[in-house]
């Protein structure tokens, strides 16, 4: 009897401790598979966000992020030769000489036929001229007064809060001076041209002595290789010694052109030495903030970063207690 009471009891013994294991590989096999899926979940998520921020990011570049031109490349004729102007560098800035001097060459050679409509006397304080040499030159002119009490326009002196006169009293009267053609405006002409500096620069000095042997010229117009479709209505207007500069430099063709287009540059970003000054202090403040911001992370995020995590589950009472359960086991995360 007693021998038979200790048969059963080691069979159902056997019996728990086979439940038991089992029962803990079926819930391995289940968190082991749940986790995989999770994992692959995840993963596609991750891959998606990631393609979404690339796709993001290069229409954006297509929509915005390409350089406007007024024109294209192929409508530009001949591309000019890239020139190493030192103005364009992130730590230049214009020259004040060769601005002074660019804007003489406007005022005696340029500002005949083209106009320079968005700039006023008081930007050239501090750039290129005087207080009192921009207030003698906006003097040299004429300006409409406002209306009297009688409806008549008088004229006043200029003054530093005038713009620069355009040269003709409408486009008509521009056209009838130039056989038809109307002089542009210069005020944005390096930034409404393709290849800016260069462009100009090539166009005022890449007047031939002649047409070269097959070129075609139509009537009224002369050729250059720089102008779409060569021919130009401008004729060319720089040679050397055409102007005395005042601080003696030798007045070549290619000095002169080279004044004006960084004076040109100069009106069509009067505000680039502010903008590149101020680029350098944002990047100096922000590299000394990120730096700060990387500390303040990794002092604020020590704790979470190497603290230890430790499970102490409770202990399971009963036959069913499986026996590969340690009480008191850790795990490091």
């Amino acid at each position: 009897m007693l021998a038979r009471s200790s048969l059963r009891a080691t069979r159902a013994l056997g019996a728990a401790k086979s439940g038991a294991t089992k029962t803990a590989q079926r819930n391995a096999s289940s968190q082991s598979s749940s986790e995989s899926t999770g994992s692959w979940k995840d993963t596609a998520l991750l891959g998606s966000s990631t393609a979404f921020a690339i796709g993001s990011v290069g229409w954006y570049y297509y929509q915005f992020g390409r350089p406007a031109y007024a024109m294209t490349v192929q409508e530009e004729g001949l591309h000019p030769a890239k020139y190493p102007w030192e103005h364009e560098k992130l730590y230049k800035t214009f020259d004040h000489g060769t601005l002074r001097r660019g804007f003489q060459v406007y005022r005696e050679v340029c500002s005949s036929c083209h106009s320079l409509s968005r700039i006023p006397y008081r930007t050239l304080v501090g750039n290129m001229m005087t207080v009192d040499e921009a207030k003698g030159l906006a003097e040299e002119h004429e300006y409409d007064t406002e209306p009297n009490d009688e409806g008549e326009i008088e004229k006043r002196p200029g003054k530093l809060s005038d713009y620069i006169p355009n040269p003709y009293k409408n486009d008509e009267a521009a056209r009838a001076a130039n056989n038809g053609a109307l002089p542009p405006d210069l005020s944005l002409m390096v930034k409404a041209r393709h290849g800016g500096c260069n462009y100009i620069f090539s166009l005022l000095t890449g007047y031939p002595e002649e047409p070269p042997a097959g070129a075609v010229v139509a009537s009224g117009l002369n050729f250059n290789p720089y102008f779409p479709g060569t021919g130009i209505a401008m004729a060319r207007v720089l040679y050397d010694g055409l102007v005395d500069y005042e601080d003696g430099t030798k007045a070549t063709t290619s000095q002169m052109a080279k004044d004006v287009v960084e004076f040109l540059n100069w009106s069509a970003e009067p505000e680039m030495d502010d903008r590149k000054r101020m680029g350098w202090k944002v990047m100096a403040i922000g590299g000394v903030l990120f730096a700060i911001s990387i500390w303040v992370k990794r002092y604020k995020w020590v704790n979470v970063k190497t603290r230890r995590l430790l499970y102490d589950p409770p202990p399971m009472k009963g036959p069913n207690r499986p026996d590969n359960v340690t009480v008191g086991s850790s795990f490091r995360k």
